[in-house]
């Protein structure tokens, strides 16, 4: 198909995004040059705004455009519940259930020797020093069950053996190899009802 230059570069980019095949770039290529002028101009302010503005929670290392996301600030949360995760997105998911009244803990990543990705390259030390302040507090890992969701988890047990923490993972009431973001709100609930206590 020989689309105008303007117009292919545009379908280009909508390409890049997960999930988003050919057709659709092209369809929403083509819907976004249906917007007004004052539209594109606020559409491409907010995205270069979204860019600028969005960081990591000094705490959880959540996406925020604050310090501190607002489930940190929030006095209602019972911070001595953390849920670990490999990434934002499933922090998404998890508030979505609106089953879940702990905090987060985003690693930002999974260990993984075969990619290189050691201890020291995700959000690991930061969860140390968040456990240490904490009276008798539980971790409920919820990485996908993987190879490298294992290695991460049986990495933050040991690393956390000799200090009072109840850890806990996700029941297997998960699908083998499932995204966590992906998941629907009943299952996403029953895991955490069913979470078990990682044996010794």
């Amino acid at each position: 198909m020989n689309y105008p230059h303007d117009l292919e570069k545009l379908i280009s980019y909508y390409n890049k995004l997960p999930g988003i095949g050919e057709k659709s770039a092209e369809r929403l290529a083509i819907a976004t040059l249906e917007f007004k002028d004052e539209e594109i101009s606020e559409f491409s302010e907010t995205l270069k705004n979204a860019k600028k503005n969005l960081t990591r929670c000094s705490i959880c290392g959540h996406l925020t455009d604050q310090d501190i996301c607002s489930i940190c600030q929030d006095e209602v949360r019972n911070k001595n519940v953390i849920c670990v995760i490999e990434d934002y997105k499933s922090v998404f998911a998890f508030e979505k259930s609106g089953k879940f009244n702990g905090t987060y803990h985003v690693l930002n990543g999974l260990i993984s020797p075969i990619d290189d990705i050691g201890p020291e390259d995700i959000n690991l030390e930061s969860l140390v020093k968040r456990v240490s302040k904490l009276d008798n507090p539980e971790l409920i890992l919820a990485l996908k069950p993987t190879v490298e969701g294992e290695a991460t988890t049986l990495y933050i047990k040991k690393i956390l053996e000799n200090q009072k923490v109840t850890i806990s993972r996700l029941a297997y009431g998960i699908p083998i190899g499932a995204e966590i973001d992906y998941l629907d709100n009943i299952t996403l609930e029953k895991a955490l009802e069913d979470r078990k206590k990682i044996s010794e």
